[in-house]
């Protein structure tokens, strides 16, 4: 049955449950059939950076907000080279774009892509069935003659496996390493390169974001970003004055097989660490800590997280499904940020070193900016070193 009064009266898109609930609605972007977990964003803005996020990989996004394509797409937005999400679900059906930056309208970018997209569903009831039920596993399909075959949709939508235990960040990571010195975009010249900078980085790459690159460019980095694969030895072959660990997506326990090994050796060698939220998990684990899956997430540009030391409060971006475990938090290791939406960890500091981490987004993208300063720390916390050795 329709889930919405705005659905067309031949739906040529279809949600399907493992539960067996059924959605119909409009297509738009790719044709086809997709299967991934469902998640929802809260965001106001960035659609395309979202759709765009490594982290993504393996889920649907279902957007709270229900204008989505009206500012267009184009290409300064993207936060990887392809979309990375696996579809979409929106309130409305996309309207003609208005926006001196777009390019593209939403639906020709997603089709180029070969992403699939659904319109005119009531995001709020599949909101509220996320959130009391937990992500359920969905299959997406877009035809335009609207012939759905209900029975397999189910079935494939049964048989998706799922996030626990899966390593993405291998699916998304860079192929081979590479130089990365383009800052934040500004007005009006847009991205500009960083010409002076004041400390070698190695970047991990988990699935990072380009405008964690960048912040990083703008904090004085000479960024060198590294596959998830890398070793210590390979980390450290750099001689870096820091290294950060990406976000990315996937369960963290199966990226951390390979992953944690290395961040020990960079342990060892006492080096700066900042982390992002798969790599703040990637972190934690390498600290003694655990992770553990949420029942629906945080995905939005809109949380509230204290930073423990000072009571400051930030609203910040997040986008994950997994959480650190507070409780299994080794001695010398303490939560420094906290989210006051539940309660989840959102951060760890090691005692006495320069070796912190925060599973919310400093850089935004979209989201507000409160954090940036995470990334001048980190800046700063290589400066300390430096002049220690001098």
């Amino acid at each position: 049955m329709p889930s919405s009064a705005h659905a067309p009266a031949r739906p040529t898109a279809c949600l399907a449950l493992a539960d067996g609930t059924i959605f119909y609605g409009k297509g738009f972007g790719a044709t086809g059939v997709t299967e991934a977990e469902l998640c929802f964003n809260t965001a106001m803005t960035g659609y395309q950076e979202i759709m765009t996020d490594p982290s993504y990989a393996g889920q649907i996004v279902t957007f709270t907000f229900p204008h989505i394509g009206n500012t267009g797409a184009t290409p300064e937005d993207d936060e990887t080279g392809d979309p990375v999400a696996a579809g979409m679900v929106v309130k409305w059906d996309p309207t003609e774009p208005s926006n001196w930056r777009s390019v593209e309208t939403l639906g020709e970018w997603l089709t180029k892509r070969g992403r699939i997209a659904i319109g005119g569903i009531d995001t709020r009831r599949l909101t509220r069935a996320i959130r009391q039920q937990g992500a359920p596993h969905v299959a997406l399909a877009h035809d335009p003659e609207g012939n759905f075959d209900i029975e397999a949709l189910v079935a494939k939508a049964r048989a998706f496996k799922g996030l626990v235990g899966l390593d993405l960040a291998k699916d998304v990571t860079c192929a081979q390493s590479y130089r990365w010195d383009e800052m934040r975009w500004a007005w009006p010249e847009g991205y500009a390169k960083q010409e002076a900078p004041k400390h070698k980085v190695v970047a991990i790459d988990f699935g990072a974001k380009r405008n964690i690159l960048r912040c990083l460019a703008s904090a004085g980095c000479d960024v060198t970003v590294l596959p998830a694969s890398a070793t210590g030895e390979e980390i450290l072959a750099h001689s870096p004055d820091g290294v950060f660990l990406s976000n990315g997506p996937g369960d963290p326990a199966a990226t951390g097989e390979y992953a944690v090994p290395a961040i020990k050796k960079v342990l060892e060698a006492d080096l700066p660490v900042f982390g992002i939220c798969l790599g703040h998990q990637m972190l934690a684990l390498a600290l003694g800590a655990k992770t553990v899956k949420m029942n629906h997430g945080h995905h939005g540009a809109n949380h509230p997280v204290k930073e423990n030391k000072t009571g400051k409060v930030e609203i910040t971006s997040m986008n994950h499904g997994f959480t650190v475990d507070t409780q299994t938090l080794p001695a010398g290791v303490v939560e420094s940020h906290v989210s006051l939406f539940d309660g989840s960890n959102c951060g760890i500091e090691v005692e006495g070193k320069p070796v912190f981490s925060v599973q919310h987004h400093p850089e935004a993208s979209p989201g507000p900016q409160d954090s940036f300063y995470l990334f001048e720390r980190f800046a700063e916390a290589m400066d300390a070193r430096k002049a220690a050795a001098n």
